[in-house]
């Protein structure tokens, strides 16, 4: 069984050396790359104000915390969540020096002796789209994820929106998975294999317009390498 927990955060500013905390903890749950709806949701009492910027972002007062749980009384529960998982976060050095100050301050020891491994796909993100924006509002554009929703950050809505986006990132690596709820007796994924060699595909020939504008090209290439292009070669090949 490979369990996958998208994981977001909330804090109080950007720097957790510096006594900045985590006020909001979202994350969900995806078993073979299905989303199972078991999500952890948790709002924190930082013990300190957020910082004016930081209130812009997320729009979690300060009065709102001041009731919750404080790191300390959940820790046991967000450990025992992602107990052997991968996780999975976008910028991942943020959210686990955050998770890692919050374990350090009650004598943990780090989130990575706890989790399978961690993905951040920001660097996923940057190796497939390089020199594009990469936040997560950019890539929702450009994987054509709805994030009509998110005026404000919230981590677990967040999260949500991270694993759509990840499961299409990704998408081209499911060769032919069966989209069965049951699976195997033991959770597995059931993979069909399709011999390709049994269907004939049809070969459609360019359009008298198609080609113009091909040749066309050809032309502009043989002018710019100042001599016949690589291309030519192709155009009547010997038998």
């Amino acid at each position: 069984m490979s369990r996958q927990i998208v994981f977001d955060t909330e804090t109080t500013g950007l720097s957790a050396e510096n006594g900045d905390r985590i006020i909001e903890i979202g994350a969900v749950e995806m078993v073979n790359r299905k989303l199972t709806g078991n999500n952890l949701h948790l709002y924190l009492n930082p013990e300190r104000d957020s910082h004016e910027e930081a209130l812009k972002v997320h729009g979690i007062s300060n009065e709102f915390l001041r009731d919750k749980p404080k790191f300390a009384e959940v820790a046991q529960e967000v450990l025992d969540y992602l107990a052997g998982s991968e996780l999975i976060i976008h910028n991942a050095a943020f959210d686990v020096g955050f998770l890692n100050k919050e374990l350090e301050l009650i004598g943990r020891p780090g989130i990575r002796t706890v989790v399978a491994s961690v993905t951040d796909t920001l660097m996923m993100a940057k190796e497939m789209f390089p020199g594009k924006r990469n936040s997560l509002d950019a890539l929702c554009d450009r994987l054509e994820v709805d994030n009509s929703g998110r005026t404000l950050h919230g981590a677990l809505l967040d999260a949500e929106l991270l694993a759509d986006v990840y499961i299409n990132m990704t998408r081209g690596q499911d060769a032919l998975i069966v989209d069965d709820a049951d699976g195997g007796d033991d959770g597995s994924v059931q993979v069909v294999r399709v011999d390709l060699t049994q269907f004939t595909l049809p070969v459609l020939m360019a359009t008298e317009q198609e080609q113009a504008a091909h040749d066309a090209v050809l032309v502009q290439l043989d002018k710019s390498s100042g001599g016949t292009s690589n291309w030519r070669k192709f155009e009547n090949p010997v038998a």
